[in-house]
């Protein structure tokens, strides 16, 4: 199976140095940036607003722990915003495409 890695940082840096490392290693196989994302959450018991960049990383079930830790290693936040998303279908090559690069 595959799952989708969701996580939010605040720089475009930083952003890239996770998904390198990731794909590097080949905990993922690939990762997507997206830029201007704009993040309104509570934090400490107050609202706080934040310009933020998504990553979206694809990988196969059995790195998705990894792929968290390894995230959360790497991320400047106190408490970084990493879920999990398991995929239940999608275009069979572009699937075994995320398997044969994160062996």
């Amino acid at each position: 199976m595959i799952s989708i890695i969701y996580t939010t940082i605040d720089n475009e840096q930083d952003a890239r140095k996770i998904a390198n490392v990731l794909i590097e290693e080949q905990i993922v196989a690939c990762v997507n940036i997206i830029p201007n994302v704009h993040s309104i959450y509570r934090w400490k018991g107050k609202i706080e607003e934040e310009k933020e960049l998504i990553l979206i990383a694809k990988t196969v079930d059995e790195n998705v722990l990894k792929a968290i830790n390894r995230i959360k290693k790497l991320h400047n936040n106190e408490l970084p915003d990493i879920i999990a998303i398991p995929v239940n279908n999608g275009y069979s090559d572009y699937l075994e495409y995320i398997k044969r690069e994160t062996e």
